[in-house]
């Protein structure tokens, strides 16, 4: 018998009973479906982070106050170490200043590049009627350049603005669209109500999207830092410093450089970095975690649909299995007429798989249904991987094949006569 013909008879074999094949192939679908699917949303969710990263830069580090950890060899907490009192003028010690800004940005020239302090808190806002509450962040003429933001409608403020404390401001998309419905519509000229002051906008800034972290980033505001400090917080104390290095080489130096500078203007006593009250964030490392995380579960969903493959290969064996039994006398008469064992062998094992490369390709096209959906209705950044397809077809046709060669053995070396008395 040549191999066409032991098609036809698998096929025949399989529809003959259409709906335990289609049972059969409920795991395999469920299994590969579930593979594609969970690729694809990890590429997405994996090219979301890298996109989000390379918006604002690979050689960005950002400085953040850490207060709150405790110091190693006392139980006394960052939070309670006494400081100067505060006043409107004055800042702790161990706090984050404009000065130091100032003073990265002067002092370390060969590793960075521009400085954007930042003092920010979510505050509420108004246009006429409409409220709303956004982030307010007060920082520099360099925060465009240093985060890589375009202006998409008017401009940016100028030194003299910030020299001043003048009440500008510069409006993200998702703010225009929260106070307008429209976040095309250009607000500049208008005036706004931050925290019960008057504010002119002077710009909009182009739409950037979504984070590494998932935050909206156009939903802020960006004002003058000495305008924040002095008529909107009340106090000099930074949230965090954002610095563009010269160069992606000069990360770990510069990260060095103001590590060094902020112990030395806090009074830090080794060990570090565990007595330090602050923290670099390196910006590369942020991506190579945050898609470290994100490849590991998707490792993990992965293991447990290939689990459902498996258990979808051990359901073809069973009900294999029991074809070799209901057809025992077929195969009995089949041999009588010439049939060699490598026939029903190969018969068998065209069988197995068959059913596992049809519920493989209706279980890619559900992963790729599925991931679309996920996309248009749910708005998930996801990716079909063609490289994912091709090891869902290989495996399988690997589950069919494997799984079917006892079923198929069975059959083969069963003997015509014992075949043909079989009740």
């Amino acid at each position: 018998m040549n191999l066409i013909e032991s098609f036809r008879v698998a096929i025949r074999g399989l529809t003959s009973n259409k709906m335990r094949t289609v049972l059969t192939m409920l795991g395999i679908i469920v299994g590969v479906g579930v593979v594609i699917l969970v690729v694809a949303i990890g590429e997405g969710a994996k090219q979301q982070v890298t996109a989000a990263v390379n918006s604002m830069g690979t050689n960005l580090l950002n400085v953040t106050s850490d207060r709150n950890r405790l110091r190693i060899g006392t139980a006394v907490s960052r939070t309670t170490v006494p400081t100067a009192p505060t006043t409107p003028n004055t800042t702790p010690v161990n706090s984050l200043t404009l000065h130091d800004a100032r003073q990265m940005e002067a002092i370390f020239t060969t590793t960075i590049d521009k400085v954007a302090p930042q003092i920010d808190s979510d505050i509420q806002i108004r246009l006429g009627s409409v409220n709303t509450t956004t982030e307010v962040a007060g920082t520099t003429i360099d925060y465009p350049y240093v985060k890589k933001w375009s202006i998409a409608q008017g401009r940016f403020f100028t030194e003299e603005e910030v020299a001043g404390t003048l009440r500008v401001c510069v409006l993200g998309a998702t703010v225009v669209e929260h106070l307008t419905n429209d976040p095309k519509t250009d607000l500049t000229g208008k005036t706004i109500a931050i925290n019960r002051q008057t504010f002119l906008v002077i710009g909009t800034l182009a739409a950037k999207g979504s984070g590494g972290n998932g935050q909206d980033q156009d939903d802020v505001i960006l004002i003058p830092v000495t305008t924040a400090m002095s008529r909107v917080y009340h106090r000099q104390a930074l949230n965090n410093i954002l610095i563009r290095c010269t160069s992606e080489a000069m990360m770990p130096l510069a990260q060095e450089q103001v590590s060094a500078y902020l112990r030395n203007r806090h009074h830090l006593q080794p060990p570090f970095p565990d007595n330090d009250d602050f923290r670099i964030r390196n910006q590369l490392e942020l991506m190579q975690t945050q898609q470290s995380v994100t490849g590991t579960m998707t490792s993990l969903l992965s293991a447990v649909a290939i689990i459902s493959l498996v258990v979808g290969g051990i359901g073809i064996m069973n009900i294999m299995l029991v074809s070799v039994t209901e057809r025992t006398r077929e195969i009995g008469i089949r041999k009588a007429i010439g049939a060699t064992p490598h026939d029903i062998l190969l018969q068998f094992l065209i069988e197995a798989s068959v059913i596992s490369l049809l519920g493989g390709v209706i279980g890619i096209g559900m992963g790729i249904g599925g991931s679309m959906l996920l996309a248009s209705v749910a708005g998930w950044a996801t990716i079909v991987s063609s490289n994912a397809i091709i090891a869902a077809v290989i495996v399988s046709a690997g589950v069919g094949i494997f799984f079917g060669i006892y079923p198929a053995r069975k059959a083969a070396a069963l003997h015509p006569i014992d075949a043909l008395r079989f009740e």
